[in-house]
């Protein structure tokens, strides 16, 4: 599997994703700094609505 950081992500090590291509019907994403842990698996179709909630700012951006 082939994964690759997110455009939007800090390149200063901070807050990384990266995502994986290639693979029928889902979209694997997981934290750059635990490649070994875990990874969430999004339906092409939650994985634009999610990246459409990012852009439209519907995410707080402090907890």
């Amino acid at each position: 599997m082939n994964w690759r950081k997110s455009s939007y992500s800090n390149a200063a090590g901070g807050d990384c994703i990266e995502m994986a291509d290639g693979i029928t019907g889902v979209i694997p994403v997981r934290d750059s700094k635990d490649p070994h842990g875990p990874a969430l698996t999004f339906t092409p179709e939650a994985w634009q609505s999610f990246l459409a909630g990012i852009r439209s700012d519907d995410f707080p951006t402090t907890l």
